[in-house]
Protein backbone atom coordinates (compact mmCIF):
# COMPACT_ATOMS: atom_id res chain seq x y z
CA UNK A 1 0.00 0.00 0.00
CA UNK A 2 1.38 3.43 -0.97
CA UNK A 3 1.08 6.32 1.47
CA UNK A 4 1.36 9.90 0.27
CA UNK A 5 3.68 12.30 2.09
CA UNK A 6 2.30 15.83 1.91
CA UNK A 7 3.33 19.23 3.27
CA UNK A 8 1.54 19.83 6.58
CA UNK A 9 -0.88 22.72 6.91
CA UNK A 10 1.10 25.95 7.11
CA UNK A 11 0.24 28.76 9.56
CA UNK A 12 -2.10 31.43 8.21
CA UNK A 13 0.69 34.03 8.00
CA UNK A 14 3.03 31.68 6.06
CA UNK A 15 2.40 31.42 2.30
CA UNK A 16 4.85 28.66 1.40
CA UNK A 17 7.93 26.77 2.56
CA UNK A 18 11.31 25.72 1.21
CA UNK A 19 12.15 22.02 1.18
CA UNK A 20 15.57 22.17 2.84
CA UNK A 21 16.85 18.67 3.56
CA UNK A 22 15.75 15.14 2.79
CA UNK A 23 16.99 12.85 5.57
CA UNK A 24 16.28 9.75 3.49
CA UNK A 25 16.89 8.74 -0.12
CA UNK A 26 14.49 6.91 -2.41
CA UNK A 27 14.69 3.20 -1.55
CA UNK A 28 15.72 3.74 2.10
CA UNK A 29 13.83 1.95 4.84
CA UNK A 30 12.00 4.19 7.27
CA UNK A 31 10.30 3.85 10.63
CA UNK A 32 7.02 5.41 11.70
CA UNK A 33 7.46 8.91 13.21
CA UNK A 34 11.00 9.17 11.82
CA UNK A 35 11.70 12.63 10.38
CA UNK A 36 11.81 12.45 6.57
CA UNK A 37 12.37 16.05 5.54
CA UNK A 38 12.84 19.56 6.93
CA UNK A 39 10.70 22.42 5.60
CA UNK A 40 11.87 25.97 6.25
CA UNK A 41 9.48 28.90 6.48
CA UNK A 42 10.45 32.48 7.25
CA UNK A 43 9.69 31.79 10.91
CA UNK A 44 10.24 28.13 11.85
CA UNK A 45 11.52 24.80 10.53
CA UNK A 46 8.85 22.11 10.22
CA UNK A 47 9.55 18.38 10.30
CA UNK A 48 7.54 15.92 8.22
CA UNK A 49 7.46 12.51 9.96
CA UNK A 50 6.79 9.15 8.34
CA UNK A 51 3.21 7.97 8.84
CA UNK A 52 4.14 4.27 8.80
CA UNK A 53 7.02 1.80 8.62
CA UNK A 54 8.15 0.96 5.11
CA UNK A 55 10.32 2.14 2.24
CA UNK A 56 10.59 5.64 0.81
CA UNK A 57 9.45 4.65 -2.68
CA UNK A 58 9.61 8.01 -4.45
CA UNK A 59 10.78 11.57 -3.78
CA UNK A 60 8.67 13.94 -5.87
CA UNK A 61 10.00 17.34 -4.76
CA UNK A 62 13.83 17.72 -4.51
CA UNK A 63 15.75 19.84 -2.01
CA UNK A 64 15.38 23.56 -2.66
CA UNK A 65 11.80 23.30 -3.96
CA UNK A 66 9.17 25.84 -2.90
CA UNK A 67 6.12 23.93 -1.67
CA UNK A 68 2.62 24.76 -0.45
CA UNK A 69 0.49 23.32 2.33
CA UNK A 70 -1.01 19.96 1.31
CA UNK A 71 1.33 19.50 -1.67
CA UNK A 72 2.49 15.96 -2.42
CA UNK A 73 6.27 15.62 -1.95
CA UNK A 74 6.90 11.84 -1.67
CA UNK A 75 5.38 8.37 -1.45
CA UNK A 76 5.98 5.59 1.08
CA UNK A 77 5.54 1.90 0.32
CA UNK A 78 4.14 0.61 3.59
CA UNK A 79 5.53 -2.63 4.94
CA UNK A 80 7.35 -4.34 7.79
CA UNK A 81 10.79 -2.82 8.33
CA UNK A 82 11.92 -5.84 10.34
CA UNK A 83 11.70 -7.97 7.20
CA UNK A 84 13.92 -5.60 5.22
CA UNK A 85 16.40 -4.42 7.86
CA UNK A 86 18.26 -7.40 9.36
CA UNK A 87 20.53 -5.28 11.55
CA UNK A 88 17.55 -4.48 13.78
CA UNK A 89 17.65 -8.05 15.08
CA UNK A 90 21.41 -7.79 15.46
CA UNK A 91 20.83 -4.77 17.66
CA UNK A 92 18.53 -6.98 19.77
CA UNK A 93 15.82 -4.36 20.10
CA UNK A 94 12.92 -5.68 22.15
CA UNK A 95 9.64 -5.38 20.24
CA UNK A 96 7.73 -4.40 23.35
CA UNK A 97 7.31 -0.77 24.35
CA UNK A 98 10.02 0.41 26.74
CA UNK A 99 8.95 2.91 29.38
CA UNK A 100 11.80 5.05 30.67
CA UNK A 101 12.12 8.13 32.89
CA UNK A 102 11.82 11.38 30.99
CA UNK A 103 13.24 14.82 31.50
CA UNK A 104 13.46 16.45 34.90
CA UNK A 105 10.44 18.46 36.03
CA UNK A 106 8.11 15.85 34.47
CA UNK A 107 6.63 13.35 36.88
CA UNK A 108 5.52 10.96 34.13
CA UNK A 109 7.04 8.34 31.84
CA UNK A 110 6.92 8.16 28.03
CA UNK A 111 7.22 5.31 25.56
CA UNK A 112 10.11 5.40 23.12
CA UNK A 113 9.48 5.33 19.39
CA UNK A 114 11.05 2.51 17.34
CA UNK A 115 13.71 4.88 15.92
CA UNK A 116 14.69 6.02 19.40
CA UNK A 117 14.77 2.45 20.78
CA UNK A 118 17.08 1.47 17.94
CA UNK A 119 19.54 4.29 18.69
CA UNK A 120 19.45 3.57 22.43
CA UNK A 121 20.23 -0.10 21.83
CA UNK A 122 22.91 0.50 19.20
CA UNK A 123 24.87 2.93 21.38
CA UNK A 124 24.12 1.38 24.77
CA UNK A 125 22.78 4.68 26.15
CA UNK A 126 21.44 5.42 29.62
CA UNK A 127 18.28 7.43 28.95
CA UNK A 128 18.42 8.94 32.45
CA UNK A 129 21.28 11.14 31.19
CA UNK A 130 19.41 12.42 28.12
CA UNK A 131 17.46 15.69 28.14
CA UNK A 132 13.93 15.03 26.82
CA UNK A 133 12.29 17.76 24.74
CA UNK A 134 9.41 15.88 23.13
CA UNK A 135 5.74 16.39 23.90
CA UNK A 136 4.90 15.15 27.38
CA UNK A 137 8.57 14.66 28.26
CA UNK A 138 9.17 12.16 25.45
CA UNK A 139 12.73 11.45 24.33
CA UNK A 140 12.97 12.19 20.61
CA UNK A 141 15.44 11.04 17.97
CA UNK A 142 16.92 14.55 17.95
CA UNK A 143 17.51 14.32 21.71
CA UNK A 144 19.53 11.14 21.15
CA UNK A 145 21.56 12.61 18.28
CA UNK A 146 22.30 15.78 20.27
CA UNK A 147 23.41 13.69 23.24
CA UNK A 148 25.74 11.61 21.06
CA UNK A 149 27.17 14.79 19.56
CA UNK A 150 27.47 16.86 22.74
CA UNK A 151 27.95 14.16 25.37
CA UNK A 152 28.10 15.30 28.98
CA UNK A 153 28.49 18.94 27.94
CA UNK A 154 24.92 19.03 26.65
CA UNK A 155 23.45 21.11 29.46
CA UNK A 156 26.28 23.64 29.34
CA UNK A 157 25.85 24.02 25.58
CA UNK A 158 22.13 24.60 25.99
CA UNK A 159 22.80 27.33 28.55
CA UNK A 160 25.43 29.08 26.46
CA UNK A 161 23.23 29.19 23.35
CA UNK A 162 20.35 30.93 25.09
CA UNK A 163 21.20 34.62 24.62
CA UNK A 164 22.43 36.53 21.62
CA UNK A 165 22.87 40.06 20.37
CA UNK A 166 20.43 41.37 17.79
CA UNK A 167 23.30 43.29 16.27
CA UNK A 168 25.29 40.17 15.41
CA UNK A 169 22.92 37.62 13.86
CA UNK A 170 25.90 35.88 12.22
CA UNK A 171 26.70 33.79 15.28
CA UNK A 172 29.36 31.17 15.77
CA UNK A 173 26.91 28.47 14.79
CA UNK A 174 26.33 30.24 11.47
CA UNK A 175 30.06 30.44 10.75
CA UNK A 176 30.41 26.67 10.75
CA UNK A 177 27.98 26.43 7.84
CA UNK A 178 29.68 29.03 5.65
CA UNK A 179 30.97 27.80 2.27
CA UNK A 180 34.64 26.86 1.96
CA UNK A 181 36.18 29.07 -0.70
CA UNK A 182 39.06 28.06 -2.98
CA UNK A 183 42.53 29.11 -1.83
CA UNK A 184 42.56 32.35 -3.79
CA UNK A 185 42.91 35.92 -2.60
CA UNK A 186 39.97 37.04 -4.74
CA UNK A 187 37.68 34.03 -4.44
CA UNK A 188 33.94 34.66 -4.29
CA UNK A 189 30.89 32.49 -3.88
CA UNK A 190 27.25 33.55 -4.11
CA UNK A 191 24.77 31.74 -1.87
CA UNK A 192 21.09 32.57 -1.30
CA UNK A 193 19.92 33.82 2.07
CA UNK A 194 17.96 31.37 4.15
CA UNK A 195 14.33 32.33 4.58
CA UNK A 196 14.97 33.17 8.24
CA UNK A 197 17.97 35.36 7.38
CA UNK A 198 15.92 37.18 4.74
CA UNK A 199 13.10 37.75 7.23
CA UNK A 200 15.51 39.09 9.85
CA UNK A 201 16.99 41.48 7.25
CA UNK A 202 13.50 42.65 6.26
CA UNK A 203 12.47 43.34 9.85
CA UNK A 204 15.69 45.19 10.71
CA UNK A 205 15.29 47.48 7.72
CA UNK A 206 11.64 47.96 8.64
CA UNK A 207 12.65 49.00 12.16
CA UNK A 208 15.16 51.55 10.89
CA UNK A 209 12.85 53.05 8.25
CA UNK A 210 9.53 53.10 10.11
CA UNK A 211 10.50 54.11 13.66
CA UNK A 212 12.15 57.10 15.28
CA UNK A 213 14.73 55.00 17.08
CA UNK A 214 17.04 56.42 19.73
CA UNK A 215 19.26 54.70 22.32
CA UNK A 216 20.09 55.65 25.88
CA UNK A 217 22.85 54.04 27.97
CA UNK A 218 23.59 53.38 31.63
CA UNK A 219 25.70 51.03 33.73
CA UNK A 220 24.86 48.64 36.53
CA UNK A 221 26.88 47.19 39.39
CA UNK A 222 26.37 43.42 39.15
CA UNK A 223 27.96 42.61 42.53
CA UNK A 224 24.66 42.27 44.50
CA UNK A 225 23.24 39.78 41.96
CA UNK A 226 26.52 37.86 41.78
CA UNK A 227 26.56 37.59 45.58
CA UNK A 228 23.01 36.15 45.61
CA UNK A 229 23.88 33.65 42.88
CA UNK A 230 27.04 32.52 44.68
CA UNK A 231 25.15 32.05 47.95
CA UNK A 232 22.10 30.21 46.64
CA UNK A 233 23.05 28.62 43.29
CA UNK A 234 23.50 25.09 44.65
CA UNK A 235 20.35 25.22 46.79
CA UNK A 236 18.41 26.71 43.85
CA UNK A 237 19.37 23.79 41.61
CA UNK A 238 18.43 21.22 44.27
CA UNK A 239 15.03 22.78 44.92
CA UNK A 240 14.03 23.85 41.40
CA UNK A 241 16.16 21.52 39.21
CA UNK A 242 17.32 24.46 37.08
CA UNK A 243 20.26 26.84 37.27
CA UNK A 244 20.01 30.38 38.62
CA UNK A 245 21.30 32.72 35.91
CA UNK A 246 21.42 36.46 35.38
CA UNK A 247 18.52 36.55 32.91
CA UNK A 248 15.79 35.90 35.50
CA UNK A 249 16.91 39.01 37.43
CA UNK A 250 16.79 41.09 34.25
CA UNK A 251 13.36 39.76 33.27
CA UNK A 252 12.01 40.55 36.74
CA UNK A 253 13.57 44.04 36.73
CA UNK A 254 12.19 44.75 33.25
CA UNK A 255 8.65 43.62 34.16
CA UNK A 256 8.53 45.74 37.32
CA UNK A 257 9.86 48.73 35.38
CA UNK A 258 7.32 48.24 32.57
CA UNK A 259 4.54 48.43 35.16
CA UNK A 260 5.76 51.92 36.08
CA UNK A 261 6.24 53.03 32.46
CA UNK A 262 3.39 51.56 30.37
CA UNK A 263 4.43 53.44 27.21
CA UNK A 264 7.57 51.30 26.99
CA UNK A 265 5.32 48.21 26.91
CA UNK A 266 3.13 49.69 24.17
CA UNK A 267 3.20 49.51 20.36
CA UNK A 268 2.18 51.74 17.46
CA UNK A 269 -0.55 50.75 15.00
CA UNK A 270 -0.80 53.51 12.36
CA UNK A 271 -2.14 56.50 14.33
CA UNK A 272 -3.07 54.48 17.42
CA UNK A 273 -1.04 53.48 20.48
CA UNK A 274 -1.81 50.02 21.86
CA UNK A 275 -1.11 49.71 25.59
CA UNK A 276 -0.64 46.08 26.60
CA UNK A 277 -1.98 44.92 29.96
CA UNK A 278 0.31 41.88 29.96
CA UNK A 279 4.07 41.32 29.90
CA UNK A 280 5.30 38.91 27.21
CA UNK A 281 9.09 39.24 27.11
CA UNK A 282 11.04 38.20 24.03
CA UNK A 283 14.45 36.63 24.69
CA UNK A 284 16.85 36.86 21.74
CA UNK A 285 18.32 33.40 21.12
CA UNK A 286 21.16 32.27 18.87
CA UNK A 287 20.25 29.13 16.93
CA UNK A 288 21.99 27.18 14.13
CA UNK A 289 19.62 28.92 11.70
CA UNK A 290 20.34 32.43 13.01
CA UNK A 291 18.70 34.82 15.43
CA UNK A 292 15.24 34.03 16.79
CA UNK A 293 13.23 35.68 19.56
CA UNK A 294 10.99 33.25 21.46
CA UNK A 295 8.52 34.86 23.83
CA UNK A 296 8.26 34.20 27.56
CA UNK A 297 4.56 34.81 28.09
CA UNK A 298 3.01 36.29 31.24
CA UNK A 299 6.47 36.90 32.69
CA UNK A 300 4.92 38.93 35.52
CA UNK A 301 3.23 35.77 36.83
CA UNK A 302 6.41 33.65 36.84
CA UNK A 303 8.90 33.23 39.68
CA UNK A 304 12.67 33.06 39.18
CA UNK A 305 12.64 29.27 38.69
CA UNK A 306 9.87 29.36 36.09
CA UNK A 307 11.70 32.08 34.15
CA UNK A 308 15.00 30.15 34.18
CA UNK A 309 13.27 26.92 33.16
CA UNK A 310 11.45 28.68 30.34
CA UNK A 311 14.64 30.23 28.99
CA UNK A 312 16.50 26.90 29.20
CA UNK A 313 13.66 25.25 27.28
CA UNK A 314 13.96 27.91 24.56
CA UNK A 315 17.69 27.21 24.36
CA UNK A 316 17.10 23.48 23.87
CA UNK A 317 14.38 24.08 21.29
CA UNK A 318 16.59 26.53 19.39
CA UNK A 319 19.45 24.03 19.40
CA UNK A 320 17.14 21.30 18.06
CA UNK A 321 15.32 23.53 15.59
CA UNK A 322 12.07 22.79 17.45
CA UNK A 323 10.83 26.32 18.09
CA UNK A 324 7.23 26.56 16.90
CA UNK A 325 5.29 29.49 15.52
CA UNK A 326 3.55 29.98 18.87
CA UNK A 327 6.96 30.37 20.55
CA UNK A 328 7.97 33.18 18.22
CA UNK A 329 4.81 35.29 17.82
CA UNK A 330 3.75 38.22 19.96
CA UNK A 331 5.89 39.83 22.61
CA UNK A 332 5.66 43.31 24.13
CA UNK A 333 9.36 43.90 24.96
CA UNK A 334 12.66 42.21 24.09
CA UNK A 335 15.92 41.53 25.95
CA UNK A 336 19.09 40.70 24.03
CA UNK A 337 22.53 39.82 25.39
CA UNK A 338 25.60 40.65 23.34
CA UNK A 339 27.74 40.15 26.41
CA UNK A 340 27.96 36.39 25.82
CA UNK A 341 30.03 37.21 22.73
CA UNK A 342 32.15 39.82 24.51
CA UNK A 343 30.31 42.97 23.41
CA UNK A 344 31.06 45.95 25.65
CA UNK A 345 28.65 48.43 24.06
CA UNK A 346 26.11 48.24 21.24
CA UNK A 347 22.87 49.75 19.97
CA UNK A 348 20.19 47.04 19.75
CA UNK A 349 17.62 47.40 16.98
CA UNK A 350 13.91 47.39 17.75
CA UNK A 351 11.89 44.22 17.21
CA UNK A 352 8.73 45.56 15.46
CA UNK A 353 6.02 46.26 16.42
CA UNK A 354 7.55 46.59 19.90
CA UNK A 355 8.64 50.05 21.00
CA UNK A 356 11.72 49.22 23.06
CA UNK A 357 14.51 46.67 23.51
CA UNK A 358 17.08 46.23 26.28
CA UNK A 359 20.66 45.29 25.41
CA UNK A 360 22.89 43.56 27.97
CA UNK A 361 26.66 43.51 27.61
CA UNK A 362 29.80 41.91 29.02
CA UNK A 363 30.52 42.16 32.74
CA UNK A 364 33.95 43.71 33.32
CA UNK A 365 35.85 44.57 36.46
CA UNK A 366 36.19 48.37 36.59
CA UNK A 367 37.34 50.92 39.13
CA UNK A 368 34.36 52.82 40.55
CA UNK A 369 34.14 55.60 43.14
CA UNK A 370 31.93 54.83 46.15
CA UNK A 371 31.75 57.21 49.10
CA UNK A 372 34.91 58.94 47.93
CA UNK A 373 36.92 55.70 47.61
CA UNK A 374 38.03 53.80 44.53
CA UNK A 375 36.64 50.23 44.53
CA UNK A 376 36.75 47.52 41.87
CA UNK A 377 33.26 46.36 40.87
CA UNK A 378 31.84 43.98 38.20
CA UNK A 379 30.10 46.46 35.90
CA UNK A 380 27.81 46.01 32.88
CA UNK A 381 26.73 48.61 30.34
CA UNK A 382 23.01 48.62 29.52
CA UNK A 383 21.48 50.02 26.33
CA UNK A 384 17.81 50.83 25.79
CA UNK A 385 16.71 51.49 22.20
CA UNK A 386 13.23 53.00 21.97
CA UNK A 387 10.71 54.45 19.53
CA UNK A 388 10.69 58.20 20.15
CA UNK A 389 7.26 58.50 18.52
CA UNK A 390 5.56 57.26 21.71
CA UNK A 391 8.35 57.20 24.31
CA UNK A 392 9.84 60.54 25.40
CA UNK A 393 13.50 60.80 26.31
CA UNK A 394 12.64 61.41 29.97
CA UNK A 395 10.56 58.23 30.09
CA UNK A 396 13.26 56.16 28.42
CA UNK A 397 16.02 57.39 30.71
CA UNK A 398 13.85 56.96 33.80
CA UNK A 399 12.86 53.46 32.72
CA UNK A 400 16.50 52.40 32.31
CA UNK A 401 17.48 53.97 35.63
CA UNK A 402 14.63 52.04 37.29
CA UNK A 403 15.98 48.78 35.85
CA UNK A 404 19.44 49.72 37.16
CA UNK A 405 18.03 50.41 40.64
CA UNK A 406 16.21 47.07 40.77
CA UNK A 407 19.33 45.16 39.69
CA UNK A 408 21.60 46.92 42.18
CA UNK A 409 19.11 46.21 45.00
CA UNK A 410 17.56 42.86 43.93
CA UNK A 411 15.84 42.39 47.30
CA UNK A 412 13.25 44.87 46.01
CA UNK A 413 12.29 42.35 43.33
CA UNK A 414 11.55 39.77 46.00
CA UNK A 415 9.64 42.20 48.23
CA UNK A 416 7.76 43.96 45.40
CA UNK A 417 8.83 47.40 46.66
Amino acid sequence: MNIEVVVPSLPESVADATLVTWHKKAGDTILKDENLVDLETDKVVLEVPALADGILAEIIEPEGSIVLGGQLIARIEEGSVLATVPNLEAAKVEPSVVALPVEKNSGSTAALSPAVRKLVAEHGLDTNNIVATGKGGRITKTDILNYLKLGSSQSETITSVVTSSTLTPNTASDVTSLPILPSSDRAEQRVPMTRLRAKVAERLIQAQQNTAMLTTFNEVNMQPIMDIRSKYKETFVKVHETKLGFMSFFVKAVVESLKLFPSVNASVDENDIIYHGYYDIGIAVSSPRGLVVPVLRDADLKNFAAIESGIAAFGQKALDGKLGLDDLTGGTFTITNGGVFGSMMSTPILNPPQSAILGMHAIKQRVMVEKGEMIIRPMMYLALSYDHRIIDGKEAVSFLVTIKDFLEDPSRLLLNV
